[in-house]
């Protein structure tokens, strides 16, 4: 039996969540796909207790990484990070839609894309939005391979275009702690997109 076969036989996850689009959002976030449910603190994006982006987030906007979590109950504030969301008009999706995972953990490598996300499609229901960050490297990778464009450095961002609108692709670290650098060297990325985009 092939590899290709073996892989056909897993199951095919399909997203768990909506696409969370502000209709006012001027940045769309893009990860790969959210980890298995049992990782979950939370129904919403980045819901793993040990993933940094709500640390991150906070640190940028409240000078606290803990502001949007709750240390006693080992979870994220969703009301407060939804709210955070709205009022800045940042929209959360993910670039692909169904999955297979490779082997029972939430690293990218071992996620094989079924479905991508229409980011097309996506982008159509945000017309303010200006530039999709992509939080990891499945992310980028797929997103670059749907608009065509060259993968842009991290940390910084390339031109694209879609429907005739303008936009800037920011690659950033990824917020697991698989990744090998400090949360605060992260947030120094995520700093100045976010300064670039005047959100900050």
């Amino acid at each position: 039996m092939t590899t290709e076969n073996i892989h056909t036989e897993l199951p095919v996850e399909e997203h768990p969540l909506p696409p969370f689009l502000p209709p006012h959002a001027r940045l769309l976030m893009l990860g790969s796909f959210p980890p298995q449910q049992k990782r979950w603190c939370m129904n919403f994006y980045y819901p793993n207790y040990i993933n940094d982006m709500w640390r991150i987030m906070g640190l940028l906007f409240h000078n606290d990484r803990n502001h949007f979590v709750d240390e006693q109950a080992r979870c994220f504030r969703k009301e407060s990070i939804v709210e955070f969301l709205q009022e800045k008009g940042i929209a959360l999706y993910d670039t692909a839609c169904a999955v297979r995972r490779l082997q029972d953990n939430a690293s990218d490598k071992f996620l094989e894309v079924v479905t991508p996300t229409d980011l097309p499609a996506l982008l159509a229901q945000i017309p303010q939005c200006t530039a999709v960050v992509t939080t990891g490297q499945k992310a980028t990778d797929t997103l670059c391979d749907t608009f065509r464009i060259k993968q842009p450095s991290l940390g910084n961002s390339a031109p694209f275009e879609t429907d005739g609108r303008s936009m800037s692709l920011y690659r950033m670290p990824s917020s697991s702690r698989a990744y090998p650098l400090k949360l605060e060297r992260k947030a120094d990325f995520y700093r100045k997109m976010m300064e670039e985009t005047g959100l900050l």
